[in-house]
């Protein structure tokens, strides 16, 4: 794809520079500022953002370019003289109704000098974004909801508009977060990168850096992977991510991480505890950030420390998180924040943590 195109999306329903760099994903990369560009469905995105648009570029493998260009082709044809297999007008969808009431694309926009001319987004680019941001979902509405439920909350909320929860692949969730055991950002980052590159598909070059997909379960489980990964500096997290790989080829399937997304949370959460490497943290993770369990709440030290400061009082004499106090927290913050009572929590962690 060639220009800059867009989504209607103002900066307190997103802000990518904190969404995207506080320890979801760990692939974002800021190229040049206020630009930011990863892998993302098998194809290499570059976003940016001006106060009222979510703007991208999608740059594609050449194979899927090609298929690009031919579906682009067709789709002129249609629009030129007609198809009466496409005559019924289409709708859009309820998810798409709730903020993205006139959501547009701009062909030719850039993030310096907005354009005015553009046409409607029927682009699976564009709902590859909204599906990956959950633009659906009104996040100021609920910063207005948290807000009115807790007085922290309100204090923190207006220096950090548009945090969200990205709604990502749980392949490569849950394999990233077991990397992130006794592990900073920075260093997560690349590891993950170093997976992709030895184990994932090369998709493309672009400017001097290349691009690879996220490692497939299979590849990962074949035979050599713990030594690799050793020597690329994982240590005991090698171990992990290989016997994790082998025991879901083993006792379930490669479509069986998606498949938790329809399951309640303590079930999705008590499957992925069966994981080597998965911990009550790492399971709350993946549950909140790639299967749709919104009232997941991963807590580690720091949000003990936020709960004892701030909220529980008595947790101050607690000396570790043992299970009994782990689930007396998530269940405190679920009923303060209710639904989206991971989404709230955070909000609250990204500005307590404030480093990225």
């Amino acid at each position: 794809m060639g220009g800059w195109k867009k989504l209607l999306c103002t900066h307190n329903q997103l802000r990518i520079d904190l969404t995207l760099a506080c320890g979801q994903s760990f692939r974002w990369k800021e190229t040049r500022p206020g630009e930011w560009r990863s892998v993302l469905a098998g194809n290499v995105f570059t976003l940016s953002q001006t106060d009222s648009h979510l703007l991208y570029k999608v740059h594609t493998p050449v194979s899927v370019a090609e298929e690009v260009a031919q579906q682009e082709a067709a789709d002129t044809h249609k629009r030129a003289f007609g198809d009466s297999t496409d005559s019924i007008p289409r709708k859009k969808s309820k998810r798409q109704k709730k903020i993205f009431t006139d959501s547009l694309v701009a062909t030719d926009c850039n993030p310096e000098n907005d354009c005015d001319k553009h046409e409607e987004d029927d682009s699976s680019f564009g709902s590859i974004l909204q599906d990956y941001f959950q633009l659906d979902i009104d996040v100021e509405q609920l910063y207005q909801q948290w807000s009115q439920a807790d007085s922290n909350f309100k204090n923190v909320s207006p220096k950090f508009v548009g945090i969200r929860m990205l709604r990502q692949d749980p392949v490569e969730n849950l394999f990233s977060f077991i990397c992130s055991s006794n592990n900073n950002i920075s260093r997560i980052s690349g590891m993950v990168e170093r997976m992709c590159t030895c184990y994932g598909r090369k998709l493309l070059d672009l400017d001097g850096v290349s691009y690879y997909a996220f490692p497939a379960i299979d590849t990962l489980a074949q035979d050599g992977v713990v030594e690799q990964l050793r020597a690329l500096g994982f240590g005991y997290r090698a171990k992990f991510i290989s016997e994790t790989a082998r025991w879901i080829l083993k006792n379930r399937s490669t479509e069986w991480l998606v498949s938790l997304r329809t399951v309640p949370y303590e079930e999705a959460k008590a499957e992925l505890r069966k994981l080597m490497g998965v911990g009550a943290k790492v399971a709350d993770c993946v549950c909140l950030m790639s299967l749709d369990k919104t009232g997941a709440i991963p807590v580690d030290t720091h949000v003990w420390q936020i709960a004892a400061r701030d909220y529980m009082p008595h947790l101050q004499k607690v000396k570790s998180v043992n299970d009994k106090v782990y689930r007396e927290i998530g269940d405190f913050f679920r009923s303060l924040f209710g639904e989206y009572a991971g989404w709230a929590h955070s909000v609250s962690y990204a500005y307590k943590s404030y480093k990225f």
